[in-house]
């Protein structure tokens, strides 16, 4: 299977103050099209950092990163804001919807930046809502919605686009656990429909789900393992 991310040498150093801070020292690790990887690893371990530059937020200070057959390590940023729209969805641990909009004018936000029609955007949005159980749901605002709600139109929103990667950063870190096992089945069903998924977490139940965990430390991975037995999740029921 061919590699969606090719990471080669990839380094990110950091100035604070007098000070160098070496985030990432060496990374050199390629990811399938279709693979469900977790990224591990205690605090200042060099996840974020290595997430922030696989989801085309930052660039290495040295290194190549191949994308889908594109190096973006030395693109602008202007260059990089549009890999990012056409190739990245992103989830986040607190959603980041935006409170005036309805989940559905939120999930069609990034159509907006793609130049689509306002009919395609909105067509586009409610087919992606009603994939992740929120049909009935569409004109509520985050205020009116649950934690694992808001997550599904966060979800959704990062689907709107079709990229080729989801880039979920602890994504039921402020979830209880039977609504982060809900979304977890939401992961899983990305995947199995032919999505990469890239999912940085700290918790460890959270990356049994995935079918291969690299563990960072110190800027380096420590491990790259496959997981021949991922947790499925018990519950895919709407919220």
């Amino acid at each position: 299977m061919e590699s969606i991310i090719a990471v080669r040498n990839l380094q990110k150093t950091y100035q604070m103050g007098n000070t160098l801070v070496k985030a990432l020292q060496s990374i050199t690790m390629d990811i399938r099209r279709n693979e469900f990887v977790a990224l591990m690893g205690p605090s200042g371990s060099g996840k974020s950092t290595l997430m922030n530059l696989l989801g085309c937020l930052d660039t290495p200070t040295s290194g190549d990163y191949i994308l889908n057959g594109t190096n973006v390590s030395t693109m602008t940023d202007s260059e990089l804001a549009e890999v990012r729209n056409k190739e990245i969805g992103f989830v986040f641990q607190t959603f980041n919807l935006l409170p005036r909009l309805s989940a559905l004018e939120n999930v069609a936000l990034p159509l907006v930046y793609a130049g689509a029609s306002k009919s395609a955007r909105l067509s586009r949005a409610a087919e992606v809502l009603e994939s992740v159980g929120l049909a009935d749901r569409m004109d509520h605002k985050p205020n009116e919605l649950s934690g694992g709600q808001r997550q599904r139109v966060a979800i959704a929103r990062a689907l709107v686009n079709s990229p080729s990667i989801i880039l979920a950063d602890e994504p039921t870190g402020n979830l209880d656990s039977k609504t982060s096992i809900e979304i977890m089945g939401i992961f899983e069903e990305i995947h199995e429909q032919g999505n990469t998924v890239i999912l940085v977490t700290h918790e460890p139940d959270i990356a049994e789900h995935a079918h291969r965990v690299v563990r960072l430390k110190d800027g380096l991975i420590e491990s790259d393992t496959t997981n021949d037995n991922p947790v499925r999740a018990l519950s895919r029921q709407p919220m």
